[in-house]
């Protein structure tokens, strides 16, 4: 029977286990990411390149079907929209805000959000879309 000496050192190092750790940590992040804008859910609109807008403090107006305001979860109206974005863009100059609005809802509600973020000031505006699927 051979016996290992106890004074000898390890050849390999088994990396097995730090990689199913770098993977969980990973999902977390991708899931963590993908959860910093609330809103509503709508069907959104295709378009052939969608960037991510998402920053942590990144604040969502979503226009639904019936053509509802949101402000992140919470239904506002045009008005009220004006003055909780001043609000937001007097503690944070650098605010961020995406636009969501529905396939469906008329163009015209779409600008008029846009013309409300425009009397604002908040110059970092971007509009929410799904990725185009591509003909195979």
């Amino acid at each position: 029977m051979l016996f290992r000496d106890e004074g000898d050192l390890y050849d390999q190092l088994n990396v097995t286990p730090l990689m199913d750790l770098a993977w969980n940590l990973l999902i977390v992040f991708i899931i963590m990411a993908t959860a910093t804008v609330q809103g509503i859910s709508v069907a959104l609109p295709k378009a052939s390149a969608s960037p991510s807008l998402a920053k942590a403090k990144t604040r969502a107006v979503t226009i639904t079907s019936d053509g509802k305001i949101y402000l992140d979860t919470d239904v506002v109206s045009a008005r009220d929209l004006e003055s909780r974005l001043r609000q937001l863009r007097a503690a944070d100059p650098a605010l961020p805000v995406v636009v969501k609005g529905d396939a469906q809802v008329p163009y015209e509600r779409v600008i008029e959000v846009l013309d409300i973020v425009k009397r604002v000031e908040i110059n970092q505006v971007g509009l929410v879309t799904q990725p185009q699927q591509r003909a195979k």
